[in-house]
This record gives structure tokens, C-alpha cells and sequence, in this order.
């Protein structure tokens, strides 16, 4: 039984590739199905994200041959020929699988390191397979301990705590102007999809007063809906920026929209109240000597970037803490697969030697002539305590050197010396 990782990721496959072999959740079923026709295969998992697509499986023989049948069983699900795959799919065994397995649920083989939503993509991924059992001990015990895996680097490391999008940073800016978001007013200025990035962050820290304007009303009615806001002219936003304390502008206009002069008015008018306007649109929408205005906070798109990339920086740090947790816990896993290697040999022996010591107990008893239950009772119970005696310091010693990296010799001799090779045969 090999543990091994066949896939491909936005790292060797361009997006075009990816989606030949991308399965919603809901077709998982049909995917795992058809990777059951691979004899070789004794678990599966199938796992696809926009990002990456892999299948998680254990062989039951020779490992070539149940990589290569299960590329096979891809290419046919999916309807491809050999060309189309050719260069983007990878492998991984053994230990590596464990450590690709460990690092894509923590969030460190993401085109956007840290971020949250791979650990969910995974456990439903998992939980698919195991509704339809099609994954056993290996596979359970791999993803269970990558959970544990992924928990520890959240945890341990602060290498989700730095926002890395736009829109991210923006609500996290904010924060620090206003400390709690919760009862906070927002005025959107168009309705592209950064704003619209931007107010879902918002609305998830606690938002709950929007208003939204744009040229084309219907468009604002429909965005403002999505979250349970409230649709303004177009022409009224300066009036409606009295109430506002976060302004979103994303507008297409070619020339500002909002100039010094104008929040200078309108920041009297708020008696000085603070504001936070977010520019991302391009060209610029807000007059960038706004931020000499007192109680204005402006931030363009330029702005934003620049702390985006100051927090990358910030979170490969934490990722290389995270690897370190990573390899201590590859280290975990291997042990106890070796250890789970030797199982089928102690199997193997006690059926053996329980085999010898019941056929040795009814010839010596048929010899022995009228003997009282009892007294059977007690010879049988001295024959079984004999051969666990015998039996208990090998079986000790097997296990404890089935931790380490010669643990499959000890068990090969052991094999070959009881002949459990020939009975098995």
C-alpha cells in the first residue's frame, strides 16, 4: 500500500487546462465512480478547486502502475487525449505526497498564500469521498491529521492575519481609522466589481447601513439589493456623503468626480466628523489633495497595493514558521504508517502459530484420554499463554522498529522465517 498525489495546479497548468479537469461538488460522486474502475486503486479521493485538480490515492500494488491507470481513468471521465495533459500533471509519494497533502490545507501551495477558503474546498471534498466509501485507514487518518495540520498553522503562525487584496486592505484601513465597523455608513460610487469586493468585507466586519450610486440607476438598485441597502442618484452622492463615514469610488468617469474644494464644504458641513475615502478607480476619481483636507483619509489604489505587498512579505515569513510545523508533522504521519506496515505480518503470524497451537491441543487431548471440561478449559489456557509469551518480545520488537526506516526488513525476515510467504500463497 503507496500513498500518492496525482494532479496538476496553477503553478504547472494554465487556467484553460485547469477547467478541462475542474468537477463541481455536486458531479464528485460521478468523478469517484469512475475512478473506482482502477483496480490498482485501493482509496481515492478527488479534490478540484479553480485553482487545482488532484486525485488522493493509496495503491494497491505497484505504484506506477496505479499512478499511470488512474491518469488513464482521468483522460476518460473527462474526454482527453494524452496531449492535453501533457507537462501540467505532477506526482508525489511517499512522504512528499504527505507533505503536498499538509501543505495544500494550510493554505501554503495557494496562489494567494493563507487564504481560508482551500481548508473548506478540502474537508468537502473528503467528506464526499467518505459518504461514498471510497476512502479507508490511510486516506482518513492523512486528511484528519492535515485538518489538525492546517489548525496548528492558523494557529501558530499569523499567516492569515495580514490582508492581502485590495479589497481587504481597504476594510482593514478602515478598522484602524474606526476601530469597530459595526453601524457604520458606506456610500458607493459606482458598482465595478472591486467595490463590490470591498463592500462584501465590509458587510462581513459588521456594515450595515450602504447606499449606492452610479450613473446607471437600475445597475445601483440591483447591487444595492445583493446587500440589503439602499439605491441613491447619481447626482445627489455630495449630499449623501454628509452621512457617509467610508466612501467607496470606483467609478469609469475620465476626469474627477469629487475635488478639494467640494469635501472642504463637505467636511464643514459634517462639523469636522472623520471620513475615509477608498479611490480605486482608474484614472482617479478623487482629487488626491483631499488628503490635506483635515479629518480626510484617502487611499487610492496605489496606496492599497503597497501595503497588499508589505503583508505578502509579512505572510512568507509566517509560511516558513508554517513549514517548520509542517515537517514535524510529515514526521508524525510516516511514523505511523510505518508502524501500520507491520500490522498485516503480526496478523499473519498469530493466525500461524494459533493455527499450530490448535492443532497441537486436539491431538495431545484426543491422546489424554476422558478429562473434565475444566480441566480442558486449563490446558488450552496454558497453551494460549505459552505462545503469547513466545510471541510477546518478537511482536514488541517488530514494532518498535517499524518507526523506523528499516522497520520492513525486520518484518521480511519475520515472514520468511515462520513461512508465511508460502502459507499465504
Amino acid at each position: 500500500m503507496e500513498l500518492f498525489v496525482l494532479g496538476l495546479s496553477h503553478k504547472t497548468a494554465p487556467i484553460d487546462v485547469r477547467e478541462r479537469l475542474a468537477v463541481p461538488e455536486r458531479e464528485l460522486p460521478r468523478a469517484l465512480e469512475a475512478l473506482g474502475e482502477v483496480a490498482e486503486l485501493a482509496e481515492r479521493m478527488f479534490f478540484t478547486t479553480c485553482n487545482r485538480a488532484e486525485v488522493y490515492g493509496v495503491a494497491e500494488g505497484p505504484l506506477a502502475e496505479a499512478v499511470k491507470a488512474t491518469r488513464e481513468s482521468l483522460e476518460r471521465y473527462r474526454h482527453l487525449d494524452r496531449s492535453a495533459l501533457a507537462g501540467a500533471l505532477y506526482t508525489y509519494d511517499g512522504a512528499h505526497a504527505v507533505r503536498h497533502v499538509f501543505r495544500v490545507a494550510s493554505s501554503l501551495d495557494s496562489m494567494v498564500i493563507g487564504e481560508p477558503q482551500i481548508l473548506g474546498q478540502v474537508k468537502t471534498a473528503y467528506t464526499v469521498a467518505r459518504s461514498q466509501q471510497t476512502t479507508g485507514i490511510i486516506l482518513n487518518n492523512l486528511l484528519e491529521q492535515a485538518f489538525h495540520v492546517a489548525k496548528r498553522v492558523r494557529t501558530e503562525t499569523g499567516i492569515a492575519a495580514a490582508a492581502v487584496s485590495i479589497s481587504s486592505v481597504a476594510v482593514e484601513l478602515a478598522r484602524k481609522i474606526f476601530g469597530d465597523l459595526e453601524g457604520r455608513t458606506v456610500l458607493i460610487l459606482g458598482a465595478g466589481e472591486m467595490a463590490e469586493l470591498a463592500l462584501r468585507h465590509l458587510v462581513d466586519d459588521g456594515v450595515r447601513s450602504i447606499l449606492v450610486a452610479n450613473r446607471s440607476h437600475d445597475r445601483a438598485v440591483a447591487l444595492a439589493e445583493q446587500f440589503h441597502g439602499r439605491a441613491v442618484t447619481y447626482d445627489t452622492f455630495r449630499q449623501e456623503m454628509l452621512g457617509a463615514d467610508i466612501v467607496i469610488s470606483s467609478t469609469s468617469a475620465p476626469h474627477l468626480i469629487l475635488k478639494k474644494e467640494d469635501l472642504q464644504a463637505i467636511i464643514l458641513e459634517r462639523r469636522h466628523r472623520p471620513i475615509f475615502l477608498i479611490d480605486i478607480a482608474n484614472p482617479r476619481d478623487i482629487d488626491p489633495g483631499c488628503n490635506d483636507v483635515d479629518n480626510v483619509y484617502l487611499y487610492n489604489i496605489d496606496d492599497l497595493q503597497s501595503v497588499v505587498s508589505a503583508n505578502l512579505k509579512e505572510r512568507q515569513r509566517e509560511a516558513e514558521r508554517a513549514e517548520a510545523i509542517i515537517e514535524r508533522e510529515v514526521g508524525v504521519f510516516q511514523t505511523w504508517l510505518r508502524g501500520l506496515e507491520v500490522v498485516p505480518t503480526i496478523v499473519s503470524l498469530r493466525d500461524r502459530v494459533e493455527e499450530i497451537r490448535t492443532a497441537e491441543l486436539q491431538k495431545a487431548l484426543a491422546r489424554m484420554g476422558d478429562l473434565t471440561p475444566e480441566q480442558r478449559e486449563t490446558i488450552a489456557s496454558m497453551t494460549t499463554a505459552m505462545i503469547n509469551k513466545i510471541l510477546h518480545q518478537p511482536m514488541r520488537e517488530l514494532r518498535r522498529r517499524a518507526v523506523h526506516q528499516d522497520g520492513h526488513i525486520y518484518s521480511a525476515v519475520l515472514r520468511r522465517l515462520f513461512g508465511l510467504e508460502e502459507k499465504e500463497r
